[in-house]
This record gives structure tokens, C-alpha cells and sequence, in this order.
């Protein structure tokens, strides 16, 4: 969400950076809405003054024995004009502020230009992509030949684009989420934190799920909302605060149940792990002040990156263009992860600085060293990594030629010291 003042103050930077996201010019129209609620603001202001004056009028008048019919007269026509004031205000008010809150982030200077994911750019490469003296499998043939991947079962329950792990396969999932918690707690100095899986409107309109988003969420008879990613309650940890910046950054990790509806990708990745209405994520969320930002992005990004070599799984990272961002981003790295049954790599991980466009939403400040004048902070996230594909990932690259599967060596503690996934 932005400031209408900077909007204001500088017009062109804006609509250049909507334009960079295919984008219609807004700041005039914006700026029209903010020129007719400052008239009106105004005038409210100065029909309060003359009322208090007409006020202390009658006052006087009434202690001298004066006529004060004028005055009274005076005072009920400016309290009529008041309310309609006031409800001319708040129209215009709102009206502003919701549409400021659907127009998206606009991009960092080195964010690529580009119309779609085709005009991403790829940053590097790490790993070796493996060869196979046999034709290797996807995922859900490899995990439902081991008879410890159901789908059927899972849609008799709930539906489509839901699975049951069992046995090996569930403490394969279990072990990755402790492998990477581990990881980003022990070594890269993130908190763990146990966050709601259930969150009310207001800090999915923080975060920038809500109002754009809604119909892509899980929404309860009680008014809550299923969270769609840890990001949520993670970042929403700062909401309405004011923090030191010798504090700064904060960084937040936790696994948590991620609910999608997925709407928008019906005929998309309906067989397997891919694209699930429920599955289990690591999330990373840093809170920075702006100078620590761009560098926490890069440092996010590299811990991702981290996890996926661990785990010797070949990767690229490619940095999104202008058409493939989020809408709360201001910069994205993106990890894609390959799969030797689809030949490709997909992605796995995306991280993102938002600058401070969810900060305003949630005002959440920091007050710097040397200045009394507290400032926005800006908030980052990142998955580090998404579990279930991950888990996909590991099936698909340790894979043999008998369908067993390797575990690799990090996770091998993690599961007793087992070595390889047979079947059931």
C-alpha cells in the first residue's frame, strides 16, 4: 500500500512503475479523489471553527441577557453541514484507501522488465542434473508404487488435490521439515515460532492477501481465514509496533499447514504433490530496517539455496521481471527445483522483498538510532522450502531403477538411520 503524499510529490515515479507492470496510469486519478477529500477536509475544518465560535457566542450572549437567535441559528445550520461533511469525507476516504490498497507494489530499479514468466531471468545454476539408465518416474507413480502415496483415499475424505502419506514416505516429510528447521534456527539465526493456522481479515489485509486475493483463500462460518502461507502470522508479529532498530532485523521461521483454494488453476498439476488445497511449508520472515533490506534478500534467497544443496538437488534461481511478480513485491528471487520425471525444473522456493508496502498496511515501525521520527520498516519472506515439493524433488532425483528410494545422507539421521525407501 503506498503513501498518497509521496504519491503526490513525485506522480511520474509511480505510474512508471505501474507501467513496468503493465499497469494504467493511476496517480492522476488518485490524485483527483486526494484533492477533493483535502478540499472537503478542509472545509470541515473551518465549518468546526466558525461552530466553536458561534458557540462561544451564544455563551456570551445568554451572560449579558443578549438576543442569541442568530448565533443558534448559525450553530444548527454548520452542525447539518458537518455531517454532510463528515459523510462526504468518509466516502472519499475509503474509496481512496481501497483503491490504493489494490494497486500493486511498484518494482526495484533492476527487476527486469517483462509481459510473463518467459521474460524471467536466471541468476545461476547450481548441481548436476542426473542421468538415468532407465526411464525415471514422477512422483506420485514412485510414491503410490510404494504403496505409501494415496490420492484415492485422500478424495474420498476431502476431494481433489489433497494426499495421504503414510509410513516411510510420512517420516520422509516429517524429516525434511526438522532437517530445514534445524538449519535456519541452528545456524542462520532464525526463531522458531508455533503461529495460528487461523487469522482474521485484518492480517491477511497486512500481508496483501486481502481484498485482492480473497477468493484464492479458505474463509470460515466464524469470520476467520485459513492461512494460505506462515507469512501471514509470521510477518503480522509486528503489527501496530514500534521496534528499536539496534533490534533489527528480526527473523522468524515456522512450519505450518498452508491452505490454497487454488482458484485460477483448474486443468493445473491435478495429478500429484504439485498443486494441493493443503500442504506443509517452511517459512522464512525477516523485519529490516530500508538500508538492511536489498541484502537480506540476497542473504534469504542463499539460505533457500542452501537447503536444496544439503539435499545435492540441482536448482536454478532466477530473478522475476515485472510480469511474474507477486503483488506485494518490490523484488523476487525465485527457486526452481529440477524433476526428472517432468524434465524440467519447477519451482520450489520464492522469496521477496516488499519493501515497506505491507508495513503501511500493518503499521509497523522502527525508530532509528539517530532520529526521533519513527519509520516504516520493510518486511521480507521467503520459502525455505515448501515441503511437500520437496519432498516430490527428493522421490524424483534419488529414484531406482526397483522404485526404492535413496534417502540423502542429511536426512538419514532424521530417519533413524535408514538408507533407502522400499516398498510397503
Amino acid at each position: 500500500m503506498f503513501d498518497i503524499k509521496a504519491i503526490r510529490e513525485n506522480p511520474e515515479r509511480y505510474d512508471n512503475g505501474w507501467a513496468r507492470r503493465g499497469l494504467a496510469p493511476q496517480a492522476e486519478a488518485l490524485l483527483a479523489v486526494d484533492t477533493e477529500l483535502r478540499c472537503k477536509q478542509t472545509e470541515l475544518q473551518e465549518c468546526q471553527s466558525r461552530r466553536n465560535d458561534a458557540s462561544k457566542a451564544i455563551g456570551m450572549a445568554k451572560r449579558d441577557g443578549n438576543d442569541a437567535s442568530d448565533a443558534i441559528r448559525e450553530v444548527g445550520e454548520l452542525k447539518a453541514k458537518m455531517t454532510s461533511l463528515e459523510e462526504d469525507v468518509r466516502v472519499l476516504s475509503d474509496n481512496l484507501n481501497s483503491t490504493l490498497a489494490k494497486i500493486d507494489n511498484i518494482p526495484d530499479a533492476d527487476v527486469p522488465d517483462g509481459a510473463s514468466e518467459d521474460d524471467n531471468v536466471e541468476v545461476r545454476k547450481w548441481g548436476e542434473i542426473p542421468n538415468f539408465y532407465f526411464e525415471p518416474k514422477q512422483h506420485f507413480d514412485l510414491g503410490e508404487d510404494l504403496g505409501q502415496m494415496d490420492f484415492d483415499g485422500a478424495a474420498k475424505m476431502s476431494g481433489a488435490r489433497f494426499v495421504i502419506l503414510r509410513s516411510d514416505l510420512a517420516k520422509l516429510e516429517r524429516a525434511l521439515a526438522s532437517f530445514m528447521l534445524d538449519m535456519h534456527t541452528g545456524e542462520f539465526g532464525y526463531e522458531e515460532v508455533s503461529v495460528p493456522l487461523l487469522v482474521r481479515d485484518q492480517a491477511l489485509f497486512g500481508t496483501s492477501q486481502l481484498p485482492k486475493f480473497e477468493e484464492d483463500l479458505f474463509k470460515t462460518t466464524s469470520g476467520h481465514y485459513l492461512i494460505p502461507t506462515g507469512e501471514v502470522p509470521l510477518t503480522n508479529l509486528v503489527r501496530e509496533s514500534i521496534i528499536e532498530e539496534d533490534k533489527l532485523p528480526l527473523r522468524f521461521t515456522c512450519l505450518s499447514s498452508c491452505y490454497r483454494s487454488e482458484a485460477g488453476s483448474a486443468g493445473r498439476d491435478t495429478r500429484g504433490m504439485i498443486r494441493l488445497h493443503q500442504f506443509q511449508k517452511v517459512e522464512m520472515v525477516s523485519i529490516t530496517s530500508p538500508k538492511q533490506s536489498n541484502d537480506e534478500l540476497e542473504r534469504m534467497t542463499g539460505i533457500a539455496e542452501e537447503v536444496l544443496k544439503r539435499l545435492k538437488l540441482p536448482y536454478r534461481v532466477l530473478m522475476l521481471c515485472t510480469g511474474d511478480m507477486g503483488f506485494a513485491a518490490h523484488k523476487t528471487f525465485d527457486l526452481e527445483v529440477w524433476l526428472p520425471g517432468q524434465n524440467m525444473y519447477r519451482e520450489i522456493s520464492s522469496c521477496s522483498n516488499t519493501g515497506d508496502f505491507q508495513a503501511r498496511r500493518m503499521k509497523a515501525r522502527y525508530r532509528p538510532n539517530d532520529d526521533k521520527k519513527t519509520k516504516f520498516v520493510h518486511t521480507l519472506n521467503g520459502s525455505g522450502l515448501a515441503v511437500g515439493r520437496t519432498l516430490v524433488a527428493v522421490l524424483e532425483n534419488y529414484q531406482q531403477a526397483d522404485g526404492s528410494i535413496t534417502i540423502p545422507d542429511i536426512l538419514k539421521p532424521y530417519m533413524g538411520g535408514q538408507e533407502v525407501i522400499k516398498a510397503s
